[in-house]
């Protein structure tokens, strides 16, 4: 008897369902779209705010302050802590490893830079310049069996712009800062004399890098080259890494000391600047980890705005498609008054009116939701595309998730007028009231 009802409604007001059915599939072909742009959008976000630079440094505990006047370090070479490059591929043994997307050591080392002999610059004297030792490309062994893991400043910081090429690892090679190399004469294909008192090596220009930083006025070398000039064989003194994280909120911001385990556990377990900070300085002991807190804050509150905007955009078109079916429920109570009355009359309970009644307005929702949902995908990949670049992953999970949203919007649409029809005197209706 229920279904023949609802089927006999839908027979006589095919108009008014279909309106109620599209408004539903709209407000929800929104909600699928926003939903899926914003479940890719903060992974994709992270990840071009990443391209930017890195967001934590790395240093000993116990190091000599930096002394740097007009670009160059002049702190002694065996002054200051120095922490094992051999323990690096642990970075990619913590719990949150698969967010930590590269990761860089540099050495510097005040040199005196002259030309070797023969080449173009032999003749200009030598002057004194920082030398950074990094990775531009590395190969890292990660322990437990975890292979070997590539990175290097082309993970950290893959905007540095070179002219001609980066250097090799391992090999005798070198990259120039833009303001060095032309305050000191230097050009791609020359070969540069470094010294570093007794210690010297000689290696060839291949490119001229433009940072906007300290490095336009050093010389970017291979890690090893650095190790060599400050006899530090197998050391490093600062490393920068690059994670993808979670904005910060105020919980992440509390102290984990004063947590209740539960707490901490949540912290942990949560991609926070501040959790991965203390993963990565429990792998390597004597260092202090410091977030690069204008990286990370501007991150934050961008990728928060974003989805703020994300959310309201999905709770406008719910709200619109909520009143668009409070607006046809209300018509349609009007119309069938009269039916109502006599089901009342002849021994309905208000809750079978009432079911009857939401019954439509829940198959209604099915059928909306799942034409928003297609819909919603289609648009979802239509504005992944136009707006990031890239289209958004299909989740069927969030099929589900929309036909329930669909039926929560036609029941609060439906709340006002079902009140009507519970509240509905019978015997007024059948006197023509």
């Amino acid at each position: 008897m229920f279904l023949r009802i609802v089927k006999d409604s839908f027979a006589r007001q095919p108009r008014r369902k279909l309106l109620t059915a599209l408004a539903l599939a709209l407000g929800t072909a929104v909600a699928t779209a926003t939903l899926s742009v914003a479940l890719d959008v903060g992974d994709r976000l992270a990840r071009e705010f990443r391209s930017l630079g890195a967001n934590l440094l790395v240093t000993p505990q116990a190091d000599a302050l930096p002394l740097e006047i007009g670009g160059v370090d002049y702190r002694p070479v065996e002054s200051g802590a120095y922490l094992p490059e051999a323990d690096l591929g642990k970075l990619k043994t913590i719990f949150w490893r698969n967010n930590v997307i590269g990761f860089a050591p540099s050495l510097d080392v005040p040199v005196e830079v002259g030309g070797a002999a023969g080449s173009a610059a032999s003749d200009n004297p030598p002057r004194n310049a920082t030398l950074i030792g990094t990775w531009y490309r590395h190969d890292v062994a990660v322990p437990k069996g975890g292979g070997t893991f590539t990175t290097g400043v082309a993970s950290t910081t893959p905007w540095w712009s070179v002219q001609g090429r980066w250097f090799a690892d391992g090999a005798a090679e070198s990259v120039v800062g833009s303001t060095l190399a032309r305050r000191a004469g230097i050009a791609t294909g020359q070969t540069l004399e470094l010294r570093a008192g007794d210690r010297v090596a000689r290696l060839l220009v291949v490119g001229i890098a433009s940072t906007g930083g300290r490095e336009d006025n050093a010389v970017l070398a291979p890690l090893a080259t650095a190790q060599q000039l400050a006899n530090r064989p197998g050391q490093y003194r600062s490393l920068l890494v690059s994670a993808l994280t979670k904005p910060e909120d105020a919980f992440s911001q509390r102290d984990h000391a004063g947590m209740t385990p539960a707490e901490v556990e949540r912290w942990y377990c949560s991609p926070y600047i501040s959790s991965i900070s203390l993963q990565v300085q429990e792998q390597l002991p004597g260092v202090e980890v410091r977030p690069i807190r204008q990286v990370a804050v501007g991150e934050g509150r961008i990728l928060t705005r974003v989805g703020a905007l994300m959310w309201l955009v999905t709770l406008a078109a719910l709200l619109a498609a909520a009143l668009a079916v409070a607006a046809t429920a209300g018509t349609t109570v009007l119309e069938r008054t009269s039916e109502i009355g006599l089901m009342k009359a002849l021994g309905a309970r208000r809750a079978m009116v009432g079911a009857f009644f939401l019954g439509e307005q829940w198959l209604l929702a099915l059928l909306g939701g799942a034409a928003g949902y297609v819909v919603g995908i289609g648009l979802a990949h239509l504005v992944g595309e136009r707006v990031f670049g890239v289209s958004p992953e299909i989740r069927l999970i969030l099929f589900p998730i929309i036909l329930g949203v669909a039926a929560v919007v036609a029941t609060l649409g439906s709340l006002a007028p079902l009140r009507r029809v519970l509240r509905l005197d019978p015997a007024a209706v059948l006197r023509g009231e």
